[in-house]
């Protein structure tokens, strides 16, 4: 029997990539973007980012515990997908938002320190972006691997990120806290899966449920 060209999962990623860029070009040209249309785009690309780095993040250790070997083919796609949220809510801050005005950006890092922290969790994006093709992967051999464990530093620098862009202070448990608290707890999760005495427990447990 001919295997199938594309399977369910991998149509739902590219389905799932896509669709929140569809959907936010719906709003734009149907003015349904609030009452300002530049923040509501930087925010819903910065979600998206956001969202399919901690997908990706979740590929390898997932497919390990539960056994499901596909995700990590799907690893790739979806963090090119957060790398496309994340060009496009940086295009939206500097060219829609401050016009590139380097030096308007500059003035207000020091009341808006995420900024930082979002320029410097995108920098470290970027040389995965460009190092994700298969040609690549031969190139750099080892190394590949090496400069994909960034990721392991960009999820908690754009959480933080996250969370200062939210304007949320912990230490009083006030501001919107709820939304970047979730995401972080997350991505903490993920990264303790990966983590040997964590994760061979569990595949020892998923391997001795399903020998019954």
């Amino acid at each position: 029997m001919k295997k199938p060209r594309f399977t369910p999962l991998q149509i739902l990623v590219h389905f799932g990539g896509w669709l929140p860029l569809a959907l936010l070009l719906f709003d734009f040209f149907n003015n349904n973007l609030t009452a300002n249309p530049i923040q509501a785009i930087e925010q819903r690309t910065g979600l998206n980012a956001i969202t399919f780095l901690i997908l990706s993040l979740g590929c390898t250790p997932i497919a390990s515990v539960f056994g499901w070997k596909e995700l990590t083919q799907r690893r790739k796609a979806l963090g090119n997908y957060a790398f496309l949220y994340a060009a496009l809510h940086v295009s939206t801050f500097f060219i829609l938002d401050y016009g590139l005005d380097l030096a308007a950006v500059w003035r207000d890092v020091g009341t808006k320190s995420f900024i930082i922290i979002g320029a410097l969790a995108f920098l470290m994006l970027l040389p995965l972006a460009v190092t994700s093709f298969n040609y690549w992967m031969k190139r750099l051999g080892r190394n590949w691997k090496r400069l994909h464990r960034l990721v392991y530093v960009i999820s908690p620098l754009v959480i933080i990120h996250f969370f200062m862009a939210k304007k949320g202070d912990l230490s009083t448990l006030s501001g919107d806290i709820i939304q970047p608290l979730v995401y972080g707890a997350v991505v903490l999760i993920l990264l303790l899966l990966r983590l040997v005495p964590i994760k061979k427990p569990l595949i020892a447990l998923r391997q001795k449920i399903f020998a019954r």
